[in-house]
């Protein structure tokens, strides 16, 4: 599939704002299963300086500093993607998930890809003790890892509420997992913290899925949405596959990957500094049209 994807961010200020240091993560990555063909970022006012980089685990970073006053803050992205994933293994054929969290444990790899990376806390995904017994529900005793994972992420759709007004970013995990209801951030940090709970590495994805309005209805402009997802590594053979626990789906031509991280914090499509007083509000539009 080939898609093209614009991702439009508008921040309006009651008062102006005279200084903004912004870091954003929003253009999408190559990686084993999509190339970007081309991206661009629109930014208006015009920064005073830009960096572009790439950070440890090969997300793409764009750093602004503006320093003109402003009222309004326009940042978009737009980008053509080639998606093209292998398809994933079936999953009672892969190992068994103590063989797989064994093997990690034992990496002795500290490469970006490494499993080391995702066995343990991080900041917004801790140690929660009620979510890996909720998880090792699904993981008896010698089952293969992408079956026991594809049962979790089953659960959590079925049992968790998917409600946009029922949590923040700051919401903490415990909380989200307690009242079962949330948004994608929420439930793939849940199954994260799940996983990490039972020895085995998972980390989180930033990007965009592709959606298809109800038959006889036309596709809303900007009416899409980022989303986000979980990868579990299976095994030096298989490797990472992604799982969506908000539908229930193992990863494939249907998602477009921008980061690649711990959890949200290493992902966030934009953060930074604002100097300057008055309230903020914010405006999101997304579309992902497939072109071919």
């Amino acid at each position: 599939m080939i898609y093209d994807v614009r991702h439009i961010t508008t921040y309006g200020y009651s008062r102006p704002v005279p200084f903004a240091r912004c870091i954003l993560r929003l253009q999408p990555r190559d990686d084993g299963g999509q190339s970007v063909q081309r991206s661009e970022l629109i930014v208006t006012p015009r920064p005073a300086e830009r960096v572009d980089d790439i950070c440890f685990f090969g997300n793409r970073m764009t750093t602004l500093t503006i320093s003109k006053p402003h009222r309004e803050l326009k940042v978009e992205m737009r980008a053509r993607v080639e998606v093209r994933r292998t398809p994933p293994p079936f999953p009672g054929l892969t190992r068994h998930w103590e063989a797989v969290g064994a093997l990690a444990l034992a990496s002795d790899s500290l490469a970006p890809d490494s499993p080391a990376h995702h066995l343990y806390p991080s900041r917004l995904v801790p140690p929660v003790s009620a979510v890996t017994d909720y998880a090792r529900q699904s993981f008896a005793p010698q089952r293969p890892v992408l079956e026991a994972a594809s049962e979790l992420m089953g659960r959590i759709r079925r049992e968790f509420t998917y409600d946009p007004e029922a949590t923040e970013v700051s919401t903490p995990l415990e909380e989200a997992f307690r009242e079962r209801h949330g948004v994608c951030q929420d439930f793939a940090h849940v199954m994260i913290a799940g996983l990490r709970g039972l020895g085995l590495p998972a980390a989180y994805v930033s990007g965009y899925i592709r959606t298809i309005p109800p038959p006889g209805e036309k596709r809303l402009e900007g009416a899409d949405a980022s989303h986000a997802w979980v990868m579990l590594w299976c095994g030096p053979e298989t490797g990472w596959i992604g799982l969506d626990p908000t539908n229930d789906l193992i990863v494939a031509d249907d998602h477009i990957v921008t980061a690649f991280g711990r959890d949200y914090a290493d992902v966030s499509p934009l953060d930074g500094v604002v100097i300057g007083p008055g309230s903020q509000k914010i405006g999101i539009a997304v579309d992902v049209i497939p072109v071919g």
